[in-house]
């Protein structure tokens, strides 16, 4: 079977200690036609130095510069810079099994209609060795932007390929400071098939340095952008004029997930009832996400979820209402466990007390279905 020609792009900053395994890793794939762009976006550390010398010894990599640009405008430049019909993504930390291209590019070959996908995984420690735990998203699933939160597309994204005809369809990535590749596989679902292999093709590093993990502000930051995502594809989805981004959002500057929202919703001119649904699907996409990230819930985040819970779910599917409400419980039996009795008393109201203290006492929880 011949094999497509294939763009890998890695994005980079401040990558010095991980950035040669990754590129290593590229280098050393068994497809036999491949670019590779490290875009290299404002680093202070010898990330640069350390892609240049790599472009030195292999014709294959080019060198990319921006000057802090952030991760939407570093993807879009090595994707400007190449011209294969197929593009690939990997993260400066993470690692590419040596036959991942080959098969993901043979998939391609077979199924004309998929026009984007990514692949399981195994998780590593910052220092390489493996945690125990294997990643594999639905292999297909139906996405539903309407949910609290939005069920998103089922791609995992530090192993995404995709297309070059279909990113281009699609508009490439747009300035989200976060979760830009959440709403890029909305608007490539709309252009066909997305699938997530069952096999494994590589290592995906995980580390509390992450954008993702770093802090409850990117959290709060991450529940804003990835549900601000869905209700741009909710627009499309009824015909309606696509949610139009700011050219640097500085939403992270508003501190409280409340405050993000404001600002967001006044850059982008959101509607009062998408404003209410952003409200509702940022609170319950925050205490997803605080259920299995390095940081916790803060009082003033507890009283805003509280507050959306109450006042801004009426719209959603009966079913979508009683999954929040047991999320609801278990995080304030997660935070009871913890010791922050009045952060959960600010999160659980007095009806949901009953079965908050039996999850606090036995440890179970609920959770709705993680993202991909």
């Amino acid at each position: 079977m011949a094999l497509p020609p294939c763009d890998v792009i890695i994005p980079a900053r401040n990558a010095a200690a991980t950035l040669g395994e990754a590129v290593s890793s590229v280098l050393a794939q068994t497809a036999p036609d491949l670019c590779l762009y490290i875009v290299d976006d404002g680093s202070t550390d010898s990330t640069q130095a350390i892609a240049r010398e790599f472009a030195a010894a292999d014709s294959r990599v080019t060198v990319l510069s921006l000057p802090g640009a952030g991760i939407s405008a570093a993807m879009n430049a090595g994707i400007a810079a190449g011209s294969n019909p197929v593009i690939a993504r990997l993260d400066a930390d993470d690692i590419s099994d040596p036959d991942r291209h080959a098969r993901q590019l043979a998939y391609f070959v077979a199924n004309r209609d998929v026009v984007a996908l990514s692949g399981a995984h195994r998780e590593i420690r910052a220092n390489g060795t493996l945690t125990g735990r294997i990643h594999r998203a639905a292999f297909e699933t139906h996405a539903d932007p309407a949910r609290a939160p939005a069920s998103e597309p089922p791609l995992t994204q530090p192993f995404f390929m995709v297309r070059r005809t279909a990113l281009m369809a699609a508009g490439g990535y747009r300035p989200f400071p976060v979760s830009e590749d959440s709403d890029l596989y909305w608007r490539l679902s709309e252009q066909g098939a997305l699938v997530c292999l069952p096999e494994i093709v590589g290592s995906y590093r995980v580390h509390s340095g992450s954008i993702s993990a770093a802090s409850i502000v990117n959290g709060r930051l991450m529940a804003l952008c990835s549900q601000l995502a869905a209700l741009s594809a909710r627009r499309r989805g009824r015909g309606a004029a696509d949610i139009i981004l700011p050219a640097q959002p500085r939403w992270r500057d508003a501190g409280d997930l409340a405050s993000m929202i404001d600002h967001a919703a006044a850059d982008t001119g959101l509607e009062p009832a998408e404003l209410r649904h952003l409200r509702i699907a940022c609170a319950a996409k925050l205490m997803e996400l605080a259920g299995y990230r390095p940081y916790e819930l803060e009082a003033r985040d507890c009283t805003f979820i509280a507050y959306a819970l109450e006042m801004d779910a009426d719209g959603l599917a009966p079913e979508n209402r009683s999954d929040l409400a047991k999320m609801r419980s278990a995080s304030a039996a997660r935070l009871l466990r913890k010791g922050h009795v009045g952060r959960a008393l600010k999160l659980a109201p007095v009806s949901l007390m009953p079965q908050t203290l039996l999850r606090a006492g036995t440890g179970r929880l609920y959770w709705s279905k993680l993202p991909g």
